[in-house]
């Protein structure tokens, strides 16, 4: 576990006038009021906020409810801009034309309108099936509790802090001068899964077993409570979303039409920052912040079954208030999207973790390992799968490995004509008109030059084109591919994610496994790197082998049509076991392009971040001989410099066994000052350091205008990264360690003795 826990205040949290977490491993006296218990209390954190004033109105949390922000904020728009505010009115669906809203159908009549944002709330999935052209937003309603007290004799002021005890599920708040008191249970109710759901709100029955382990701990952390007076136990509807995060931005199937909904009971407290960042993506086509976690498209339909629904919030609900270990995983709706070689590889020791529906396998749990241990291994610290992913790099580094990537997003672009180019031409920002055969590793931009995807691109033929994208950018780049390609029937565009399996054969003898079974040189000098060629491989033809790995080692990635995935895995195991083949998992390709300085989608690169901020300039060819989204933005950046750049940091005096690890976030300092926070990190196996990377800011020291940062600021400081409040050295990079990339040994140079399979 974590010896400590920071809640870092959201920026979305526009008001705490006095947040306390309650945490049993810390070691402080109890900030707050006297009816507060020290019972089971090792310690305590305050953190104060100032309130905030908005207008000549104060609101804060321990006052403020949904229905009086709502209303207040209601009589100032229809001071100022004659908002019409419609009540008791029903909307029985969308109307849409052309894929774009036109319209709203009431119980009143018709609303033309060209935006419509659906805040519906417990209500959101049934209304958003209800148009013409359903809108999938996956939440579900889950029944949740909370105490009301009469005022006490001296009524708690509005600056009493709100108290939150994770251990005992529970939060605490003023409400009238007496106590507001809920919580999180670890059995919840959901509501309404047969689609029968309120037709307005309205509290449900109360239930005083239920909420029995709440109460206790209640009265555990407040036992003067006893002394009161209950008014209300409530038992009310609260919506939960498949991830613990709210949902936000615009459908990728109708285009006007958006979401904001499934707050996980934040409503309140998220309200103000939602709100701002959905009227700037409704005004400005963007947010001003990266909001992607959030975004509705992170979700595809598979995530919208109402069975999946109902058993993830089961899960999701006392998550609440569970610490989450670096790297864990839901437990419920998994199995859902799987390879055809998941039987295969889980009968051979495959962990597995789930990306966008999809199982991956983290790594492979060798013969006579504590599967049971392994599994529930928590820590911050140095996890019990260590050796096990050490093994699967090594292996990858010195001999072959196979790692099943069939996750992976895959599109295919064709037309009659040169539309397909034309059209990749101006989304793409590397130049795409290359022989057939080669492929072409570039971002998608938008306007400003921030990747809204990271791809590999082959050229198939003079008017197909393949496209390889990480694997939660499926609905994402969809959408955006649909809305920016032209209408034109000579140009189509099939996500064909679900006809091919990807293996990723990584090592030096990759070529060696690939030759047997193709009876084709597979050597550089007949196959380059960054290469596309459609081969037979074993019984099985049509295969398209590439000559990239994504972790800058040797080999090949392979895919295959599912009906030949089998055939195909079999194959290439059998024929790699004289070169001490094995099978990998993520973990270890994640080692590998960190060490690397490969940086990925998600992760490290976001839609507010340029190929110039992260040292990928050769990828750009801004004399391509045609204009495409983003140039402006990338010449303006390469003339002026960039405000941040992205950085390697190498840990030099982190001991790795005994020290909390560096997982994703820590803050990153240059002589002392904050200048950026880590993106992602990992063990290197090879250099045996920890390896983080992140951006760096140059800032004013005087008045925090933001200044270009060049190689020589890089270069020139000290830096430490901050991992829980200890401060270890780091060493910075603008480049990768050149000698990482000299691996490729000759076959008489490779010991295979310590790779052999059992």
């Amino acid at each position: 576990g974590c010896p400590r826990r920071l809640w870092m205040p959201h920026p979305w949290r526009h008001s705490r006038p006095g947040w306390m977490w309650l945490w049993a491993a810390w070691a402080a006296g109890c900030p707050g009021h006297s009816m507060i218990g020290h019972i089971a209390l090792a310690g305590a954190l305050e953190v104060k906020w100032e309130t905030l004033l908005v207008g000549k109105k104060e609101l804060s949390d321990s006052s403020l409810t949904p229905g009086y922000e709502g209303w207040w904020w209601a009589d100032l728009l229809l001071s100022s801009a004659g908002v019409q505010i419609h009540e008791r009115t029903s909307v029985s669906h969308v109307s849409v034309q052309k894929g774009r809203v036109t319209g709203v159908e009431t119980d009143r009549g018709h609303i033309k309108c060209q935006y419509f944002v659906n805040c519906a709330g417990q209500w959101a999935y049934e209304l958003g099936h209800s148009g013409e052209e359903p809108v999938n937003i996956p939440l579900h309603a889950c029944e949740h509790f909370y105490l009301l007290t009469h005022p006490l004799k001296e009524p708690l002021a509005n600056n009493v802090p709100t108290v939150v005890d994770p251990d005992g599920r529970i939060y605490i708040r003023n409400w009238q001068g007496g106590i507001l008191s809920g919580g999180f249970e670890k059995n919840p109710k959901p509501l309404f899964t047969e689609g029968r759901n309120q037709l307005e709100i309205h509290n449900l029955q109360e239930d005083w077993d239920h909420f029995e382990p709440l109460l206790s701990s209640l009265l555990r952390r407040m036992p003067n409570l006893e002394a009161l007076q209950i008014m209300q136990l409530v038992n009310c509807p609260e919506s939960f979303t498949p991830d613990m995060r709210c949902i936000m931005g615009e459908s990728p199937t109708v285009r006007g039409y958006f979401v904001l909904a499934g707050m996980n009971s934040a409503g309140i407290s998220y309200g103000g920052g939602a709100g701002k960042y959905l009227a700037e993506w409704m005004v400005n086509g963007y947010p001003s912040e990266n909001v992607w976690p959030l975004d509705l498209k992170r979700f595809g339909t598979l995530q919208s079954s109402r069975t999946f629904l109902r058993h993830r919030v089961m899960e999701v609900m006392p998550l609440m208030c569970d610490l989450k270990v670096p790297r864990w995983d839901f437990q419920t709706g998994r199995q859902l999207r799987t390879s055809p070689l998941y039987d295969r590889l889980d009968a051979q020791g495959a962990r597995w973790m789930e990306k966008h529906g999809f199982e991956r396998v983290k790594y492979f749990v060798p013969p006579g390992k504590d599967l049971l241990d392994l599994d529930q291994s928590k820590t911050f610290y140095k996890p019990d799968w260590f050796d096990i992913v050490g093994s699967e790099v090594k292996c990858c580094k010195e001999a072959v490995c196979v790692i099943d990537m069939s996750s992976f997003t895959k599109f295919e672009i064709s037309s009659t004509g040169d539309q397909a180019l034309q059209s990749l031409q101006y989304l793409f920002s590397n130049d795409l008109d290359v022989p057939v055969g080669h492929v072409v590793h570039t971002g998608m931009l938008n306007e400003n030059g921030g990747y809204e995807n990271d791809c590999s691109i082959a050229r198939l033929s003079k008017r197909s084109f393949f496209m390889i994208s990480p694997t939660d950018q499926q609905v994402h780049c969809w959408a955006w591919l649909k809305n920016h390609l032209p209408e034109d029937s000579n140009l189509t565009i099939e996500d064909v994610t679900w006809k091919y399996t990807a293996l990723n054969l990584i090592g030096p003898r990759a070529v060696d496994v690939l030759s047997e079974l193709s009876y084709a040189p597979m050597t550089p000098e007949h196959f380059p790197s960054f290469f596309c060629k459609e081969m037979s491989v074993g019984y099985a033809n049509g295969i398209r082998v590439m000559s990239i790995t994504h972790t800058g080692e040797p080999g090949f990635m392979l895919y295959i049509p599912i009906e030949y995935a089998l055939h195909v895995y079999n194959e290439v195991m059998n024929m790699g076991q004289k070169y001490g083949i094995r099978n990998a998992g993520y973990y270890a390709l994640r080692s590998l392009r960190i060490e690397k300085f490969f940086a990925f989608w998600g992760q490290d690169l976001d839609a507010f971040t340029t190929p110039m901020e992260c040292g990928r300039e050769f990828q750009v060819k801004l004399e391509k001989g045609m204009e495409f989204v983003g140039q402006e933005a990338l010449l303006e950046q390469k003339q002026n410099g960039v405000y941040k750049r992205f950085t390697m940091f190498i840990l030099e005096d982190h001991d790795t066994d005994m020290d909390l690890w560096p997982w994703w976030g820590e803050p990153i300092f240059r002589n002392g000052r904050y200048v950026g926070k880590t993106t992602s990190s990992a063990y290197s196996y090879t250099l045996e350091r920890h390896v983080c990377l992140g951006f760096v800011q140059h800032l004013d020291e005087k008045t925090g205008e933001e200044l270009v940062v060049t190689t020589d600021f890089i270069n020139q400081g000290e830096y430490e990264i901050d991992i829980a409040g200890q401060r270890f050295q780091a060493k910075a990079k603008l480049y990768p360690f050149s000698s990482l990339f000299a691996q490729r040994r000759r076959k008489d140079e490779v010991e295979l003795s310590g790779y052999q399979r059992e």
